[in-house]
């Protein structure tokens, strides 16, 4: 893979070779809390609700990813205003102790002003309750981007198969492609009520799977689908995000079985049942009986945990430096 950073250093880069697609490009942004607030909610499914953040802290925000995420920081109490993270010298210092939640940015609109995060409707969760009680005028606290993890649009073929936790970078995904070119997408959730209208210039074959009364985060129909799926000729990039233990076989098929090269996929457990503020780094190093996920469901309560664990006094994390294929 041919990647590009920018303010990251990475051991062991190499420039590339001339010539060479740039297939991921790697940014870093600064780090900055912001305290905005709700100017619109709108439920634009049965279990989604999208909430509209704004104000002027967004003057210098920098989204340019489609898995680009947030931390968000609720109110303990409604209508109350959230206790912030301190962040000195682009460093996060203060409020480690602070419950926040990861969510994938929907839209940004700079001249508005306006930041949209679509989130699941749960009762499980802090934000998932949050979302479905979210005013206008409700205070949040939001921090990051931290980095960008940028798959740009050079392949032939694109596979996706994702839950409704990565929905909304699934289509902030379609809406950038390139006209007509291929993509077979695969979406889990529970029924007809949760289906969303795709955007896209290229050429996508959307499948809806419904789990129905099954618990999330139980089912195969990801894994089931992206197995009985016929994958085109040249280079193509296949990208599964969902319940992190119900998906993580995929890697080694993808890898073993079907022969794709790491730069070529990507398995990413946004969640894991069972387990709050998921950590997705925990995947590379774990076998799924030392995850210490328990027999009880619950329902994601974040969109994108993103693993980006951070020790006070020392700089945030960027994502990952690419896909993971093993």
């Amino acid at each position: 893979m041919t990647s590009t950073t920018s303010n990251l250093v990475v051991a062991g880069d190499q420039p590339a070779e001339p010539g060479a697609v740039e297939q991921v490009t790697l940014l870093t942004h600064p780090l900055r809390p912001r305290l905005l607030t709700v100017s619109a909610v709108e439920r634009i499914a049965a279990r989604m609700v999208r909430v509209r953040l704004t104000g002027e802290d967004l003057a210098d925000f920098v989204t340019v990813a489609p898995e680009d995420h947030v931390k968000l920081f609720l109110p303990t109490e409604p209508g109350g205003t959230p206790e912030m993270p301190e962040v000195v010298d682009d460093r996060w210092v203060g409020g480690r102790h602070l419950t926040s939640r990861d969510y994938t940015v929907r839209y940004f609109d700079r001249e508005a002003r306006t930041l949209d995060i679509d989130l699941v409707l749960h009762e499980h969760g802090v934000a998932g309750r949050w979302a479905g009680r979210a005013q206008v005028g409700d205070l949040v606290g939001v921090l990051g981007p931290r980095g960008s993890f940028l798959v740009n649009d050079v392949f032939d073929w694109y596979v996706f198969a994702v839950d409704e936790t990565a929905l909304p970078a699934a289509a902030r995904w379609l809406e950038r492609l390139r006209a007509d070119v291929p993509v077979t997408v695969f979406v889990e959730v529970q029924d007809e009520g949760d289906v969303l209208p795709l955007a896209s210039a290229a050429s996508v074959d959307v499948t809806w799977l419904f789990r129905e009364d099954r618990t999330p985060g139980t089912t195969s129909l990801l894994a089931d689908a992206v197995r009985g799926t016929d994958l085109p000729a040249g280079e193509g990039f296949v990208w599964v995000a969902g319940e992190s233990l119900s998906i993580k076989p995929l890697r080694r098929y993808l890898k073993d079985e079907v022969g794709l090269g790491r730069d070529n996929f990507d398995v990413d457990g946004y969640w894991r049942k069972g387990v709050s503020d998921h950590d997705h780094h925990d995947d590379d190093t774990e076998a799924p009986e030392e995850a210490g996920a328990v027999d009880e469901a619950v329902v994601p309560d974040v969109a994108l945990p993103t693993g980006s664990t951070t020790v006070a006094g020392l700089p945030a994390p960027v994502p990952a430096p690419g896909p993971s294929g093993d």
